[in-house]
């Protein structure tokens, strides 16, 4: 079908939802990263109307394989949330985070956007720069606006990658308090457990260090 053909008014021809499903679905099947409806449109033909492409895909691939998910504002195809045990093997992992690494993620993904200050005034401690350095080099933390106080601190923000590494549609989908408590995260009375409980030793070497 020629996407440049034009109806008996002069407008864009509009092609059959079908077909502009079967456009966003080789879109993102091709991308290697979340894309954005905008960035969907851009790369489709004038006129077509991606929320309603998109809400048919995922209506089509209900129950099947893969799945159409929501990353972040984005959109990617993903191995359905029941099957990825069949994906899972053993892995070696070459570089593991620290515990200081760890909670300095979780405050930021909890509080964003928050600034280096903040996030030492909740841990207690001081915050190397190796550790946001780790952070941001792994693209799970970016840097966000600068707040308007003075010294215009820069704050610290979760990536759209940082969600698709743990499968959150955003950061709405974090875990809640009784999942965190459930996890041995926070203690029973709400007080902070191991995650942002007392400093350890990786805590006093970082706070050396800064």
């Amino acid at each position: 079908m020629n996407v440049e053909a034009k109806d008996f008014l002069g407008g864009a021809f509009a092609l059959p939802m079908a077909e502009q499903e079967r456009m966003v679905e080789a879109v993102l099947f091709a991308s290697r990263a979340p894309m954005s409806p905008r960035e969907i449109a851009e790369r489709l033909p004038q006129g077509c109307d991606v929320a309603e492409a998109i809400a048919g895909l995922r209506r089509r691939y209900d129950g099947r394989g893969v799945a159409l998910v929501p990353v972040g504002g984005a959109w990617a195809f993903r191995t359905a949330a029941d099957l990825g045990f069949l994906m899972s093997r053993e892995v070696v992992e070459t570089r593991k985070l620290s515990r200081a690494a760890i909670e300095t993620l979780a405050i930021v993904a909890y509080h964003q956007p928050v600034t280096r200050a903040e996030i030492e005034e909740i841990r207690g401690v001081s915050v190397s720069g190796g550790t946001l350095d780790q952070l941001l080099e792994l693209g799970w933390v970016k840097l966000g606006r600068r707040r308007e106080t003075p010294g215009r601190p820069a704050t610290f923000v979760v990536t759209q990658g940082f969600l698709d590494h743990f499968g959150l549609g955003s950061e709405r989908d974090l875990p809640g308090l009784a999942e965190l408590r459930a996890a041995g995260l926070i203690d029973n009375d709400g007080s902070a457990g191991p995650l942002f409980g007392a400093p350890d030793a990786d805590a006093a070497i970082e706070a050396e260090d800064a």
